[in-house]
């Protein structure tokens, strides 16, 4: 007995130890979400300029699904048990998270789109409002994918073929059916599917060959896309090309299909005859079209500096082969992927002294991996990184440049010899607006946003079990006259021959009811990252988790002729039925219980933006500076009562246990009096501490509900393994000694 208490002890004091290192663990990762979501807020880089995610907290379970299939870490994280923005600036626009996710919670959307005014005004269909026969496609509708771009292209071209089928007289007239402006990644679909459908057009592109933004990419650069259909080309299975074979690959379709790409032709404008065709105006003349596709990109003309010297040889926008450079002193100025792959590609160069500068203290929009490279050669001396640091100045043999640091400006010069400068490009906004194309948001029809606090695939799945649950009433009722029948009466019965466990239609209820037990279990197959050759949508996957789990309860039910007993088969159809209840608990505790304390943290988001800005009018060093102990001091309070403290100290703070929020406030309210401050100032001050502090409370109390109530799912996947392994058990004792009932009915 003595033993056994002792293994007892150490196993549950072992158990509870692993579990309290656990919750520490998971409550640092959330504080280091939080924490960089907040950097990310002030830097202004929380959004990206194209297409970023958004959550819907009242549908999203928590799975981490969307966090394990997006490309790029750091986009997406699970906080309170729910999936949370922390960087958008890095998502890539995959949609992956979107496509995954199980309950539809995700949408890959345009940021703000209600208000922008930088991105054309398109139909459905990619039509610009307002203007029929004039179509938009790829980077230029401000979807960033190669993918999208020859999805969109594809697009525009059955589109216009569309349109003209049938007889035409436009052709005899010299009219083009199309014109495509731009030979990249859309425009060359655009051009393959005219070409398919029989379309008389022509590409033009100010460069000689097609390939558009990609052709300009540095030397072996790899550029990630998906499996896509190039109309008459076939499909492009791989993920990742370098700049070379995606190129090669555009040039070589485009001379096999001998397509009509007019080179080094400069797009000036369209405007519409008095027949309302199209006239397209380059450089070099004029076509006439009755539909236009503009594939122009968003890029446009390299942003300059505006600093003198600029005009300088040595000053370039752009870098197609590092390896020409050695020997050198270089400086990049920059803080996105460009800027910093091309510092990286010039400091691998024998003998190169590079030099990277951005204005701001960290860089936020670049991808994953180009940070861990950025973070890696900068600690190997490869390249030198100048934070807070404009340049003023080139000169022939120099650069100037000032640099903050500690607040205070200081003057910088560098030696040098080349300065590439990528800072993004001037979109052709000007251009398109000239070309009919609108970018009033008025005319912008927004996506439907997805609500709903069931979840898409729940309401489905419980449309279909309330179906299945009325038929198999319907069954048993049917049948009554059997199934209300004693189970020694049964085999008296003229339907006992055909209803009982062991043959007919019984049997067929049990041995349908372990393929759909089968066919339930793999939804956890297909949850996991591990195992990726599962097809199907994940949604898809819950709503079958949810349909079958209800569908071989049902049939376990009728498998046991309406009368489970005292055996394993019957001990089986309790634990399946109590999987069934334990299931819809975990999901209501799920839906509910995360949202509630992610709408805390948002509303917690929300009162430290408004406390950044209170006083935003004031210019007076020292009372920034009172504004901004105040917001450090209302974090590092945050830090401590929602990510360090444990339950019980939350319980303690939450009876009256203030004494931190008195000294914070008490030294916010004495130093506003010495040093002058606005009294109605320092009282909004004070009253904004304190809704952020109940808050931060109310959001941790919130995440430790979640943590007890997040011990339900460990309870259901222990039951759902008791199931199986009762349905084993009674699957091997009935052909070994010949019981055919999946419940233990009787003969």
């Amino acid at each position: 007995m003595s033993w056994t208490l002792l293994f007892g002890v150490v196993l549950i004091l072992g158990l509870s130890l692993f579990a309290a290192a656990s919750r520490r663990a998971e409550l640092s990762r959330m504080g280091g979400s939080v924490r960089e979501r907040d950097r990310a807020l002030r830097m202004g880089s929380e959004s990206v300029q194209l297409q970023h995610p958004v959550v819907d907290l009242a549908r999203c379970l928590g799975c981490a699904t969307c966090v394990a299939v997006c490309p790029e870490d750091g986009v997406l994280e699970i906080v309170h048990g729910q999936a949370v923005v922390v960087n958008g600036a890095r998502c890539e626009g995959v949609s992956a998270c979107e496509r995954e996710c199980p309950v539809g919670a995700i949408t890959v959307a345009i940021a703000n789109l209600e208000t922008r005014t930088d991105v054309p005004v398109v139909e459905e269909n990619l039509e610009a409002a307002g203007t029929p026969g004039l179509f938009l496609a790829g980077e230029v509708t401000a979807h960033a994918l190669i993918k999208t771009a020859i999805e969109h292209g594809s697009a525009v071209g059955r589109e216009v073929a569309r349109r003209l089928a049938g007889p035409t007289t436009a052709r005899k007239e010299g009219v083009l059916d199309l014109v495509i402006v731009g030979a990249g990644p859309a425009g060359l679909a655009c051009s393959l599917e005219a070409k398919k459908h029989g379309l008389a057009f022509v590409t033009i592109d100010q460069e000689a060959n097609p390939g558009g933004t990609v052709a300009k990419y540095p030397r072996r650069k790899l550029v990630l896309t998906q499996p896509v259909d190039l109309p008459l080309a076939g499909r492009m299975e791989k993920r990742t090309y370098t700049k070379e074979e995606l190129v090669e690959l555009w040039q070589r379709t485009a001379i096999e299909q001998a397509l009509p790409i007019r080179g080094g032709e400069v797009f000036r404008g369209l405007e519409r005859d008095d027949r309302g065709r199209f006239l397209v105006q380059t450089e070099s003349g004029v076509y006439t079209a009755r539909n236009v596709c503009l594939a122009i990109g968003r890029r446009g003309v390299p942003r300059k500096l505006g600093v003198p010297g600029e005009e300088l040889p040595k000053v370039a926008y752009s870098l197609l082969d590092a390896g020409s450079y050695r020997d050198r002193r270089i400086l990049v100025v920059g803080g996105g992927d460009s800027a910093v792959e091309t510092a990286l590609g010039l400091a691998e160069q024998p003998g190169n002294d590079v030099v990277l500068s951005y204005r701001k203290g960290a860089f936020f929009r670049i991808r994953s991996r180009n940070q861990e490279r950025l973070v890696q050669a900068n600690a190997g001396g490869k390249l030198r990184v100048l934070h807070h640091s404009e340049v003023v100045r080139i000169r022939p043999e120099c650069v100037e440049l000032v640099v903050e640091k500690d607040g205070k400006r200081r003057e910088l010069e560098l030696v040098n010899d080349d300065v590439f400068v990528m800072a993004g490009g001037l979109p052709p906004f000007e251009l398109l607006e000239r070309s009919q194309v609108s970018f009033d948001p008025s005319l912008r029809t927004l996506p439907e946003v997805r609500s709903g606090a069931n979840g898409a695939g729940l309401w489905k799945a419980l449309k279909v079990g309330f179906a299945l649950s009325s038929i198999a009433l319907l069954w048993a009722l049917f049948h009554a006259d059997y199934y209300v029948l004693p189970a020694a009466e049964r085999p008296a019965h003229d339907k006992h021959g055909w209803l009982r466990p062991g043959a007919g239609v019984g049997f067929a209820f049990g041995v349908a009811g372990v393929v759909l037990v089968v066919v339930n279990l793999l939804y956890l197959v297909r949850r996991s990252p591990r195992f990726p050759l599962v097809r199907g949508t994940l949604q898809a996957w819950m709503t079958s988790h949810l349909a079958t789990g209800v569908l071989a309860f049902l049939f376990a039910t009728l498998h046991g002729a309406m009368d489970p007993r005292d055996t394993v088969g019957g001990q089986a159809w309790w634990a399946l039925g109590f999987l069934l209840v334990t299931g819809a608990i975990g999901r209501y505790f799920y839906a509910w219980i995360p949202r509630a304390a992610n709408g805390r943290e948002l509303a917690l988001e929300e009162i430290k933006a408004r406390l950044g800005g209170v006083g935003s009018e004031w210019s007076d060093s020292s009372q920034r500076a009172f504004r901004e102990r105040a917001r450090e001091e209302v974090s590092q309070l945050v830090e401590t009562r929602q990510w360090r403290s444990s339950f019980a100290g939350r319980v303690l703070a939450m009876v009256g246990l203030q004494f931190d929020l008195w000294r914070v406030l008490g030294g916010i309210r004495k130093r506003g009096n010495e040093e002058g401050i606005d009294p109605a100032q320092v009282s909004e001050t004070i009253r904004l501490v304190r809704r952020a502090y109940r808050t931060s409370l109310a959001a941790a109390h919130l995440e430790d509900l979640r943590s007890v109530l997040s011990s339900w799912r460990y309870f259901h996947r222990w039951v759902a393994a008791l199931m199986v392994v009762l349905v084993v058990v009674h699957i091997v004792y009935a052909v070994l000694y010949g019981e055919s009932s999946f419940l233990g009915g009787g003969e």
